[in-house]
């Protein structure tokens, strides 16, 4: 269930329909159980931004090395974070799975960022 309070992580990944830890309050919070070695976290924070995508650079540090976070990232960066959450909100609605088996869902399975981009949209492929 979508906890959109929880909003999208710095890197990209969906804090908001993250079903890996109950008690997590999110990327942004001091409960987040990566805050010590996530490198998009710290180095989103030594440059005083909020997340990757309010960066102007074309990063695929950390976990922008993966294909989810990247194009979440990019999305946010072309439609904005208001755009995304309602896009996942809507999917879910529509029985697009964040998670479906550990954290690996429907959005895992692209190798395109362009195609999951239009996944996201859509909730269709």
């Amino acid at each position: 269930m979508m906890r959109r309070e929880l909003g999208i992580a710095r890197c990209g990944l969906a804090c908001c329909l993250c079903s890996e830890n109950a008690e997590c309050g999110g990327c942004h919070s001091d409960s987040c159980p990566g805050i010590t070695q996530c490198e998009n976290r710290r180095c989103s924070a030594e440059k005083g931004l909020s997340h990757c995508f309010a960066c102007e650079k074309d990063c695929k540090k950390g976990l922008l090395s993966k294909i989810k976070p990247y194009a979440f990232t990019l999305f946010v960066k072309r439609y904005g974070m208001d755009r995304l959450l309602d896009c996942l909100e809507e999917n879910e609605g529509r029985g697009v799975v964040y998670h479906r088996e550990g954290i690996v869902g429907d959005y895992d399975d692209f190798d395109d960022a362009e195609q999951l981009i239009a996944f996201i949209k859509t909730g269709k492929r």
